[in-house]
């Protein structure tokens, strides 16, 4: 059964396609079944640029527990990375 569940954001960064790199403009997170994975439902993330042809995108789908692994990942890897910038900028101004 599809679930229709469908969360859509504006995203800055770059994903590389088969044509190369590009710039990233919008993400849809989607809880659904999988075009590719061998899964029930997946954690579907399709990183997309609209303004460019239709291979600007960068697909991925994820088992429940491997989206819950990647989003703890991203948070604890944001948070160190958030960290070591304050203290560097904290030494840098001590002197």
């Amino acid at each position: 059964m599809c679930t229709g569940i469908v969360e859509t954001a504006e995203v800055k960064g770059s994903g590389k396609g088969p044509n190369g790199w590009f710039k990233l403009e919008e993400v849809n997170v989607s809880y659904d079944h999988p075009y590719d994975a061998p899964l029930e439902h997946a954690l579907n993330i399709d990183f997309v640029n609209l303004k460019m042809a239709v291979g600007a995108r960068v697909a991925v789908e994820l088992s429940p527990e491997s989206a819950r692994k990647l989003a703890e990942t991203i948070l604890t890897t944001l948070a160190r990375g958030e960290d070591h910038m304050k203290n560097s900028e904290a030494s840098s101004e001590l002197g």
